[in-house]
């Protein structure tokens, strides 16, 4: 058995394309397109070696209301090689750092869809450091 994507349902494809491509830096794979559906499919990779896991958009062109929220989504997680910069370039980039990585291992964000995004630290956690070691949490993720 072998990983190959998790699923997010998006209502505005730009805005998450944006969001995961041109903020958090993850590459389109493919996409694919169906007009009897009406429907549009685009997978995104980190384009890292070796690791083939995927985000599967689903992008429903009639789709109008925001899809609710339910719990048993929890995250998908990423990680990073500079936790503090990636949150820094983030933040920079207008995203809201919700759990910030006070303990220099781990910070969440969300998607403009509301999808939890986890970021975890490569290795032993960052020294802590300012400000993030004393900014606190916003909303929920």
């Amino acid at each position: 058995m072998r990983y190959l994507h998790t699923m997010l349902r998006v209502r505005d494809l730009d805005a998450a394309l944006d969001f995961f491509v041109g903020k958090l830096g993850l590459r389109e794979r493919r996409r694919e397109q169906n007009e009897a559906g009406r429907f549009t499919l685009v997978f995104l990779g980190t384009g890292t070696d070796g690791d083939s896991g995927e985000i599967e958009l689903t992008y429903n062109w009639d789709q109008s209301e925001p899809y609710p929220t339910g719990r048993f989504f929890g995250h998908v997680a990423y990680e990073v090689d500079d936790l503090y910069a990636t949150c820094e370039r983030l933040r920079a980039a207008g995203v809201a750092i919700l759990r910030p990585p006070r303990d220099g291992h781990m910070a969440f964000i969300k998607s403009p869809d509301g999808h939890s995004v986890e970021l975890l630290q490569h290795g032993q956690a960052l020294p802590r450091q300012e400000p993030w070691a004393s900014m606190p949490n916003h909303g929920s993720w």
